[in-house]
């Protein structure tokens, strides 16, 4: 639909058309609507605005609103018959205060002006004015309405209840006419501000954008949601009180009993007011907690008090709330740091941006009302921030003046607070033309901060479990190098569930002697504490088991061994695997776990491998095995848990061969093929209405890139101590044959010093050396005797203990392990920059 184009609402069934006359049908109240630009110039002008102010749109678009609209003009006289709204004396600023952009709230009034051309001489109108809040050059929503047709005596004849109880927005269009089923003049005036919902003003902006491009009605608004037509609590409360004086009056100059309602006039409007704010709690209360979040938590709390409460809402917490951590027990004092964590506000948008910032921590000295209530768990009202009081708050804001923001507003501040422990509090400000804060909105802020203070708190220690979950889970799964001898290796690992974040898969690589690695990917049956304890505990045994260079089977052996010993309840599946990247294999043993699937480099043909399977670790008296597999440099390994795989209610096949299609897809690097591996996985189960993964995910891939020929060297040496020159000279000379002169006289240095330790402590076989040029030099001495060397302090005098402290001090990295017919000691040097 064209928004140029004014043309009248067709009209709605059981409604008179837009010729008709829309005082005849009480089930029609024609509105004007108008939108004011940032320079005070009306930007829209509907067929309604025509019809109730006599203006055509071409005179009215860019003309200054304040000539047009009812800014002010006489109100009704007192013999004007209006029902109970007869008396009304506009409340509250006017709307030029809305127009002059003075207001950042919702405003409402009536007036009457003169209409040129006009049907009548005078009109009586009442409007409603919405601030707007956008990038856009739209500043202020104008809604207007006939007060003759809005406000008639009430019909003689009573209506049915459910015609009485039947409000329905048939249409609002380019026209802007709203249609409802209604009782009376009284019941209608107090359901039309029902427009818009009580909302920010972003949120408000956005909707209202919404009408005026499309033409189309908003169906979005919550139930609970209701348009100020007072910007402030009291305003009708007041106008009710004063429209039963006004009957009160006239039935005593009549000489007529007075009205029921005159006697328990005082008792009924204190009702109201504490059932309005407990709806007011009600609705707050149903708008915050959605979530755990501790975020979205905060700004649910906000963006509930503004603007119907407040007009602006700055909350704080302590530190450690936000960290996510514990803090000691006790009051807070002038040392406790406090971060903003949010602040709304009707304000114009980037007011508070650079005074107030959100992320910002300080403490606050003990003079303030922020300190005082912090200490108490009480509210503290300020009626209105003097100049002196505005000094002493801007004191802490340093260079920021933050006084043209406060002084002369209303402020209340509320302890957010759960279990006696105040874990923060919001500083609510209202606009100086608003009414000022009083002792009953201090009672609903206190009741509104402690229902907020509970839901911060449970998103706060949910925060925190999940913290400590994460932490626990994080030092149990180890820091993996992207880079070991021969292959490189990525890793992922997805928890499970939202609730824990802790589970009993596992990964790990551990550095074994020869440049050979062990691969190994474990899953405790089970989830939680108790399943993540079990895998540190099975996890550091592998680690201890495959620095004695056990062989596979033998291995997965010795930890069942050890499950069936911790007890009964120790039950997991296992895939250990060695990889010799000088030999080209690898050794793999299977302990009920998934089969890993290798990725031939050559042609991208996956293959499942096909291993014994063996019983889970904790059975007990099932033999395990080892398989050997040749591999060519370039071949990808992929171990993973039945998590990534198998989902309840879908075959494991299907996983399974998803996981072998989409880990032959080429990729950029290890970790994009990770990640393309579980996103293929989660399409897979999601398109099969099975996307909520309940297991763990430990995933590991290796490419195995092996080590060429030319870049080992190997010499046995017998048990003789005048072999040492000898070796120390073929160090050298290797390494002057690779490029690697530099590294060759530290090399020989600690090459001698390990060969001299295995000639005299070796028994019959002869010692092995072995050099090996990869990310790093390796170098390996190897021989039979199975007592591993430990560094000593070696003393001025002493002949001995100083071999290993010079491989200590001069190597990147050196360890021993033990092997099948003894041990072996390495070292590690940095290869030199070329």
């Amino acid at each position: 639909m064209d928004r140029g184009t004014e043309r009248d609402a067709p009209p709605s069934r059981g409604a008179h058309s837009a010729a008709a006359d829309d005082t005849a049908d009480p089930g029609r109240v024609p509105l004007a609507v108008v939108v004011v630009d940032r320079d005070g110039l009306i930007s829209h002008w509907s067929t309604g605005a025509r019809r109730l102010f006599g203006v055509a749109k071409e005179e009215a678009i860019g003309a200054p609103a304040i000539d047009l609209l009812p800014v002010s003009g006489a109100l009704p006289e007192p013999e004007d018959t209006y029902g109970e709204y007869g008396a009304y004396d506009g409340l509250g600023p006017g709307l030029d205060s809305s127009l002059d952009q003075g207001l950042g709230y919702p405003a409402a009034g009536r007036a009457r002006l003169t209409v040129p051309g006009h049907d009548r001489e005078r009109a009586d109108v009442l409007w409603w004015a919405y601030p707007l809040v956008g990038p856009g050059r739209e500043r202020l929503l104008v809604l207007a309405a006939d007060a003759t047709a809005v406000l008639r005596p009430e019909p003689s004849a009573p209506e049915s209840p459910s015609s009485a109880a039947a409000v329905a927005v048939e249409r609002i269009a380019p026209g802007f006419a709203l249609h409802t089923d209604f009782p009376g003049a009284e019941e209608l005036a107090r359901r039309l501000p029902d427009i818009l919902p009580s909302m920010s003003v972003g949120e408000s902006a956005r909707i209202v954008a919404q009408v005026l491009e499309l033409g189309y009605p908003v169906l979005e608004f919550s139930q609970n949601d209701r348009v100020p037509v007072t910007p402030d609590w009291g305003v009708a409360r007041r106008a009710e009180r004063k429209a039963r004086r006004e009957r009160a009056a006239r039935a005593a100059a009549a000489g007529l009993p007075l009205p029921d309602d005159a006697a328990d006039d005082g008792e009924d409007l204190e009702h109201a007011a504490v059932r309005e704010r407990l709806e007011f709690l009600n609705e707050v209360s149903g708008r915050i907690g959605t979530s755990l979040d501790l975020s979205r938590t905060i700004i649910e709390v906000s963006k509930a008090v503004v603007p119907r409460f407040t007009d602006v809402a700055g909350t704080y917490l302590r530190e450690q709330v936000v960290a996510g951590e514990g803090f000691p027990d006790g009051v807070p004092d002038t040392r406790t740091m406090w971060h903003r964590v949010a602040v709304e506000h009707t304000d114009e948008p980037g007011r508070w941006d650079d005074v107030v910032p959100v992320g910002e921590a300080m403490p606050f000295p003990a003079h303030t009302p922020f300190f005082q209530c912090m200490t108490t768990g009480q509210p503290v009202l300020v009626p209105r921030i003097s100049e002196q009081m505005g000094h002493a708050i801007a004191a802490q804001f340093e260079k920021r003046d933050i006084r043209p923001l406060i002084t002369g507003r209303s402020m209340l501040v509320v302890p957010l607070k759960a279990r006696n422990v105040v874990l923060g509090f919001m500083v609510l400000l209202r606009h100086p033309e608003r009414v000022e804060f009083n002792d009953m909105d201090r009672v609903t802020g206190a009741e509104l901060a402690a229902r907020a203070g509970l839901v911060l708190d449970n998103a706060r220690m949910y925060t925190y479990q999940e913290s400590v979950a994460e932490t626990l889970q994080d030092s149990m799964l180890p820091h993996i190098p992207p880079r070991m001898a021969g292959c490189d290796i990525a890793t992922r690992y997805l928890p499970g569930t939202l609730l824990g974040r802790v589970g009993g898969d596992w990964f790990d690589s551990v550095k074994l002697p020869g440049a050979r690695t062990a691969l190994v990917v474990g899953d405790v049956m089970g989830h939680g504490l108790n399943s993540a304890a079990m895998m540190g505990q099975l996890r550091t045994a592998v680690q201890t088991m495959a620095a004695l260079d056990l062989p596979p089977a033998r291995l997965l052996r010795n930890l069942d061994d050890l499950a069936q010993r911790l007890g009964d309840s120790y039950l997991a599946t296992c895939l250990y695997a060695v990889y010799d990247p000088i030999a080209g294999e690898l050794h793999l043993a299977n302990a009920g776990h998934i089969p890993p699937v290798l990725v031939r480099a050559e042609d991208g043909r996956t293959e499942l491998l096909d291993l014994p399977t063996g019983a889970p670790i904790g059975v007990g008296g099932v033999p395990f095995e080892t398989v050997t597999v040749r591999v060519e440099p370039g071949d990808r390994l992929v171990m993973c848990t039945d998590g990534l795989v198998e989902v309840r209610g879908e075959d494991i096949g299907v996983g399974l061969a998803t996981l072998c299609e989409s880990a032959a897809h080429p990729a950029a690097s290890m970790d994009d093929a990770c990640d393309t591996i579980i996103r293929a996985l989660a399409a897979t189960f999601t398109e099969a209405g099975h996307g909520d993964r309940k297991d763990d995910v430990a995933l590991l891939m290796a490419r195995l890139n092996g080590i060429e020929p030319d870049d080992v060297a190997e010499w046995r040496f017998a048990l003789d101590p005048a072999e040492v020159p000898r070796a120390r000279a073929a160090v050298r000379e290797q390494l002057h044959d690779w490029g690697l002169a530099k590294l060759a006289y530290v090399a020989e240095l600690m090459v001698g010093e390990l060969v001299t330790n295995a000639v005299r402590h070796s028994h019959r076989l002869p010692v092995a050396l072995r050099l090996v040029r990869g990310e790093t030099l390796l170098c390996e001495v190897d021989d039979d005797d199975h007592d591993l060397p430990t560094l000593l302090s070696a003393g001025p005098e002493d002949e001995a203990g100083r071999g290993l402290r010079v491989v200590s001090t001069l190597a990147r990295e050196w360890g021993t392990s033990r092997t099948g017919a003894g041990k072996s000691v390495w070292f590690e040097l940095t290869l030199p920059r070329r």
